[in-house]
């Protein structure tokens, strides 16, 4: 494999992520066991990430998340607070195997009790995993 092969795969990763030239991502959960190429790759499409400390309005939300994190549907809430109507919040996961690994299910219980539904899931580097969260459409009608 050339170097060329593999930027073409980190490239599609924003594509994938749908981040958009001038969108605003903040992140939330940095470590240093995040996927640098991952953050590099996004950075290099919206301009930088903003932290959880912003009072700007968020397009996306990048939540690094391993197991012992603590509460997840009370951090999946405070990533909503600054999120526009039709943002989205991606969910990154340590793959399964890999330390921090969380199980689906805890995804799959605690995005509902935040208000989030699963839209899907994208293969997002060599350890991690993202879950595309969105508030539903139902939802967004009714918090207005």
């Amino acid at each position: 494999m050339n170097a060329t092969a593999g930027q073409a795969d980190v490239k599609s990763l924003a594509d994938r992520f749908g981040i958009e030239p001038g969108m605003v991502v903040m992140e939330m959960g940095y470590d240093d066991d995040v996927d640098e190429d991952l953050r590099d790759t996004l950075i290099d499409r919206c301009g930088e990430l903003v932290d959880e400390d912003t009072d700007e309005v968020v397009d996306a939300v990048l939540l690094w998340w391993r197991d012992g994190d603590g509460d997840l549907v009370e951090t999946l809430i405070d990533a909503l607070g600054p999120l526009t109507d039709n943002g989205v919040v991606w969910l990154l996961t340590p793959k399964a195997g890999r330390e921090g690994h969380v199980e689906p299910s805890e995804i799959n219980e605690s995005a509902p009790t935040a208000g989030l539904q699963q839209t899907s899931t994208v293969n997002a580097g060599k350890d991690w995993t993202a879950a595309r969260l969105v508030v539903p459409r139902g939802a967004r009608a009714k918090q207005r």
